[in-house]
């Protein structure tokens, strides 16, 4: 492996573009060797200013780029399971955003795909994990000085949706977050997932059923409930509270600088996930970065991402029908060694 982590990004959207700007500006041991989106000219603006960049319209042209030794796949979900079954045949490893693949019948080809490499390539992007907050709220329930952890309350807010959002991407895009985050702190995996349809906000766009309340029963007895209100007018918050038989635990509600003045506070909400989350996205890459160059492969993996969409369809069924659904979950498989 050479001196710094050659990576291809696949995607220069976005999300993409911004993992550029990380690999370059911020974590270290790696570079970006090459970058691919059908739109060639997004392409060369997500790498102006970074030489020696490979920029391609096709993902396993920048995968075959000279230099690269790793992926980090920012492209639309539904040209993921491609992009991750190109670089297992190339034995590259990988950071592949969420979701890892939109359905679940896809995700588990993906998770057994891997499994028949015999070792794990794949990092989800749930970064949730790398935040400060869901960090030392993790490490609070792991430790058990609260008791057993019998409820979640979760909070997803956007400032508006853009314009191809719809009703189900309310569950399977905003609340995958917290579909992962909930079978991480809980440790368990979610069972059956009820939707209600609040009346719908006068600042939602006409026909998308916004805001949603979303309710998860985990294998272990707990219940996991989520407000998602993607246009909500005012900003970007997350939030969570961890209720456990002998005390409770919130966070998200102060992350940012409070003003008290004239008789009154002021608060300041962030208006993008970006900024709320800029710090957990840089450990996120680091950490896989610094992994990568070991050898090793940690963080969330396949079966995580397979888990989040068997959770968000089943969540999706419940929204068009209004009924509890129960999760289906297919048998974990073990790596193999291939013969």
């Amino acid at each position: 492996m050479s001196e710094l982590l050659g990576v291809a990004v696949l995607g220069a959207g976005h999300m993409g573009a911004d993992h550029v700007r990380r690999l370059d500006r911020v974590v270290s041991g790696a570079r970006v060797a090459a970058v691919a989106d059908p739109e060639a000219e997004r392409a060369k603006e997500a790498v102006a200013g970074i030489d020696g960049v490979f920029v391609h319209t096709e993902a396993e042209a920048a995968l075959d780029a000279p230099g690269v030794e790793a992926v980090l796949i920012a492209s639309p979900g539904e040209a993921h399971e491609e992009a991750l079954r190109a670089a297992f045949a190339r034995g590259l490893p990988v950071l592949c955003e969420k979701p890892m693949v939109p359905d679940s019948a896809g995700a588990l080809r993906v998770v057994e795909a891997e499994a028949r490499l015999g070792r794990r390539l794949a990092q989800i992007g749930f970064m949730r994990r790398y935040d400060a907050e869901y960090r030392q709220l993790k490490s609070l329930l792991d430790g058990g000085r609260l008791g057993r952890p019998l409820m979640l309350h979760c909070v997803h807010r956007n400032v508006s949706s853009p314009p191809h959002f719809t009703s189900a991407m309310l569950v399977n895009s905003s609340v995958s977050h917290e579909i992962d985050a909930a079978r991480w702190l809980l440790g368990q995996e979610i069972s059956a997932v009820t939707v209600l349809r609040p009346r719908p906000s006068a600042g939602a766009p006409e026909g998308l059923l916004d805001p949603q309340f979303v309710l998860f029963e985990t294998e272990g007895g707990a219940v996991v409930d989520v407000e998602v209100f993607v246009n909500c007018g005012f900003g970007y918050e997350v939030r969570c509270e961890a209720v456990c038989e002998s005390g409770s635990a919130r966070i998200g509600e102060a992350h940012t600088m409070v003003v008290t003045a004239a008789g009154g506070a002021r608060e300041e909400v962030p208006q993008d996930y970006l900024v709320r989350f800029a710090d957990a996205y840089d450990r996120e890459v680091q950490s896989w970065v610094d992994a990568t160059r070991q050898g090793r492969v940690t963080g969330p993996g396949t079966w995580d991402g397979y888990a989040a969409a068997a959770v968000a369809e089943a969540g999706v069924r419940s929204l068009e029908t209004g009924a509890r659904t129960p999760v289906e979950l297919a048998p974990r498989p073990a790596l193999r060694t291939p013969a």
